[in-house]
C-alpha cells in the first residue's frame, strides 16, 4: 500500500500544526491549528471574522493546498487535543471536506464552540465523538485507534492509523505522566504493544526535545503551587493566580488550595468560562458553586466586590499568564479594572512562557507593570505537557518505528530529536524524514 505524509503545517515553527496521511485511497487530517503568535502580533485580529486566505496569507493557520497533490479521498479530520495550535483554524478549513471530525468527547465539545463563533463560514462536518482505547473504520484495509496520553490538558489522544504497512502513529502532544490529576496514567503498555505488532511510521513532537532528564508529573506541579499557596496563609492581601485556561487540571488544584487557604476562587476570563464550564459539563469534578465570570460586566462587578469586601477573602484566577494585551491579568498590570494592587500582594504564575518572541516581549511587559505597582512575582510553577530528551528516549524504544517525521518545531528545534534518533540507529535522508511546511513524504510506494 502507498503510504504518503503531507507535512502542511507545524514543520516550521511551533503553532498552526496539520499533517496528512494517505493510506492507499483513504486520507486522514489530524489537527488544523492556529499560529498564536501571528495572531497576537496584531492586538485588533479577530480570527472568526475574517477570510482563511487572509489568515494563510499572514502565517496564522495552515496553508492546506498541498492536499490537493494527495489522490485519494478524506475520511475524517481527527484533532489530538483542544489546543488552539491544533483546532484554531477547524473553523476555516474543514468545510473544505468532506469528512467528519473525530475527537475525544472534551476535545470535540470545544471544537463545536469554534465552530459556533466562527462568523465567515459555514461549517457542517459531522462530529464524532471517541475514547481513547476505541477503534473506527477509516477505509477497507485501514482503521483507526486512539491511544490515551497525557498532556496539558485532558481528553489528549494520539490517534493510530492501523494499514497492511503496520501502524502510523501522530504523536503530538503528550507526555508520560503516571500520576495525573484529573485523568487516566499515560497508555504507554500500549505503545509497547504497537511497537510489537509493527510500527511503520511515527510522527513526533519535538517541542522539549532539547531539554535534559524527563518531564515531570502534574502531581509534582500539583504540590509546588500547594506549597507555595500555604506559604501565603497568614497573608492578608491581595492573592492573584493566573494558568493556561484550557489546564483544567491545574485550575481544579487552584481552586482547591485557595480554599485550603480560606480564600474564596473566582475565575475571570472568557477563555476561563469556556475550558472549565465545558470540562464541569462532561463530568470532571468542577465544584457547582465554583463562581466563574466570562463577561466584561459580570468581571467588573466581581472585582468592585472583590475590593469592597477585602482582597484578602479572595483568589481569583485569571487569564493572562502569557501577558496577553487583552487578557485579565495584563489588564489588571495595566490598572484597567477595578482590582488595585498593594504593595507586596503576590502574584502566582503557574504557567511558563511560552519560548516565543511576542510572548516573551508580553511577558516581560506584563510583569514589569505589575511589580511598579508593588506586586511580587512567584513564576514558573509548571510542568511542560510535552516530552524531554528522556521522554522521547523511552518512547522511541517503546514503538521501535520504521520511519521517524520529527514535527512540531522549526528546524533548529527539531535538530536534537534528529540527534536522539541518530544515536538510535536512523539516518536522515533514508529512515528519518525532515519535512518543511507544504511537502510530501513518499514513504512507500
Amino acid at each position: 500500500m502507498e503510504i504518503e505524509i503531507a507535512t502542511i503545517g507545524g514543520y516550521q515553527e511551533v503553532g498552526r500544526n496539520m499533517t496528512a496521511v494517505r493510506a492507499g485511497d483513504d486520507i486522514v487530517v489530524f489537527d488544523m491549528g492556529l499560529n498564536l503568535s501571528q495572531v497576537l502580533i496584531h492586538d485588533d485580529v479577530r480570527t472568526e471574522q475574517m477570510h482563511s486566505l487572509d489568515l494563510i496569507d499572514m502565517g496564522a493557520i495552515p496553508d492546506d493546498r498541498v492536499m490537493s497533490e494527495l489522490e485519494g479521498d478524506v475520511k475524517a479530520i481527527v484533532p489530538t487535543h483542544g489546543h488552539l495550535d491544533h483546532i484554531g483554524a477547524i473553523g476555516k478549513l474543514a468545510h473544505r471536506y468532506d469528512a467528519p471530525i473525530v475527537g475525544s468527547p472534551f476535545t470535540i465539545e470545544l471544537v463545536r464552540q469554534e465552530i459556533e463563533d466562527e462568523s465567515k463560514f459555514d461549517v457542517d462536518n459531522e462530529l464524532i465523538k471517541m475514547e481513547g482505547g476505541e477503534t473506527m473504520e477509516i477505509g477497507d484495509e485501514v482503521d483507526m485507534e486512539f491511544v490515551h496520553v497525557t498532556h496539558s490538558i485532558v481528553g489528549a489522544v494520539s490517534p493510530v492509523l492501523h494499514t497492511p504497512e503496520g501502524a502510523v502513529i501522530y504523536g503530538l502532544d503528550k507526555r508520560i505522566d503516571h500520576n495525573p490529576v484529573l485523568e487516566d496514567p499515560f497508555d504507554m503498555e500500549r505503545f509497547r504493544e504497537l511497537g510489537d505488532e509493527g510500527v511503520f511510521a511515527y510522527i513526533e513532537d519535538c517541542t522539549n526535545a532539547g531539554r535534559k532528564g524527563r518531564t515531570p508529573s502534574e502531581s509534582l506541579a500539583r504540590e509546588h503551587l500547594r506549597d507555595t499557596l500555604k506559604s501565603f496563609e497568614d497573608y492578608t492581601g491581595g492573592i492573584v493566580a493566573t494558568t493556561f485556561s484550557s489546564h483544567v487540571s491545574r485550575v481544579s488544584s487552584l481552586v482547591e488550595f485557595a480554599k485550603e487557604i480560606g480564600r474564596k476562587p473566582i475565575l475571570l476570563g472568557r477563555s476561563m468560562e469556556k475550558y472549565t464550564n465545558t470540562a464541569r459539563d462532561l463530568g470532571y469534578p468542577i465544584p457547582d458553586d465554583l463562581e466563574i465570570y466570562g463577561h466584561r460586566r459580570s468581571r467588573e462587578r466581581a472585582f468592585k466586590r472583590i475590593m469592597n469586601e477585602g482582597k484578602g477573602n479572595f483568589l481569583p484566577v485569571v487569564t493572562g499568564h502569557q501577558g496577553e494585551p487583552r487578557a485579565m491579568l495584563t489588564r489588571m498590570a495595566r490598572d484597567e479594572t477595578p482590582f488595585k494592587f498593594d504593595e507586596g500582594d503576590k502574584v502566582v504564575f503557574s504557567a511558563r512562557v511560552i519560548p516565543e518572541p511576542t510572548n516573551e516581549g508580553q511577558r516581560y511587559a506584563a510583569e514589569k507593570l505589575l511589580k511598579m505597582q508593588g506586586a511580587r512575582i512567584y513564576d514558573e510553577i509548571h510542568v511542560s505537557g510535552h516530552l524531554r530528551e528522556e521522554g522521547h528516549y523511552q518512547m522511541l524504544d517503546a514503538v521501535r518505528p520504521d520511519n521517524i517525521i520529527p514535527a512540531h518545531q522549526s528546524l533548529s528545534g527539531i535538530a536534537p530529536y534528529v540527534d536522539l534518533a541518530e544515536s538510535k540507529g536512523y539516518t536522515v535522508g533514508e529512515d528519518l524524514h525532515i519535512s518543511r511546511n507544504g511537502n510530501i513524504v513518499q514513504l512507500n510506494e
